[in-house]
């Protein structure tokens, strides 16, 4: 599993010494490549185990060491970045001053030289992914088209986790406006994926298959600004 390992940066902007004694030259900042991992899991796995690993990861690694707003920055980072949202995830890592050496999310450093390691499984999902059975509905968000109210797991990239109250027969972009009402964040500033997919506004929520417990990612973009108007002179 991914992690973190205390490190300092010396003026000249190269890695001292680890506190084992290990020296890691880091070189220059470097642009996050485009290429996604390509990895094999040592089982075939579904979308669901998927996302329990990573979950798991999510949960666990930023207690270790590290800074929790760093660790929910790459966690931001790496969601745009398997939504091929190349832009905003470079955005998110410039925002929190997070340097790549190589170019790549498995190993960052933030402003004070600590290092961060994000698994493979957290960027990309294995060549040897299979499909879930659903050959019996295990409580999943959708009541088979009755439009029956349920609680949708949302986490945002902001790093908070919150449930919604939705019905089955909810688009997506009606269920933004749920979230608007909710929290305050306006429906133009939200981008939804579910396994890694965008999710667009027209769709259903009993088209998404999204079973009991199982998380949606909220991506928050911040609106552009616009400058305040001149007050007009009153002439007297």
């Amino acid at each position: 599993m991914g992690g973190c390992v205390g490190s300092h940066h010396d003026s000249s902007g190269s890695l001292n010494e680890n506190s084992d004694g290990t020296g890691v030259a880091l070189g220059r900042n470097q642009p996050l490549k485009r290429e996604r991992p390509k990895w094999k899991s040592d089982y075939p796995m579904t979308e669901g185990q998927l996302r329990s690993k990573r979950d798991e990861f999510w949960d666990t690694a930023p207690a270790f060491e590290g800074r929790k707003e760093i660790w929910d920055a790459l966690r931001a980072a790496a969601s745009a970045f398997e939504s091929n949202d190349h832009l905003l995830a470079q955005a998110i890592l410039d925002g929190a001053s997070i340097t790549l050496p190589h170019g790549a999310l498995t190993e960052c450093y933030d402003e004070l030289g600590n290092r961060y390691q994000l698994p493979v499984y957290c960027l990309s999902p294995p060549v040897n992914m299979i499909e879930e059975r659903s050959d019996e509905p295990d409580g999943s968000a959708s009541d088979s088209g009755s439009g029956g109210e349920c609680q949708l797991r949302l986490r945002l990239s902001t790093g908070r986790d919150l449930r919604l109250a939705v019905r089955s027969t909810d688009t997506v972009g009606m269920m933004k406006r749920r979230l608007q009402s909710q929290e305050g964040v306006a429906a133009a500033t939200q981008r939804w994926f579910f396994s890694g997919r965008p999710l667009t506004d027209r769709l259903r929520l009993d088209q998404l298959n999204i079973s009991r417990d199982y998380v949606v990612q909220v991506i928050l973009s911040q609106p552009v600004a616009t400058l305040p108007q001149e007050p007009t002179p009153v002439e007297n």
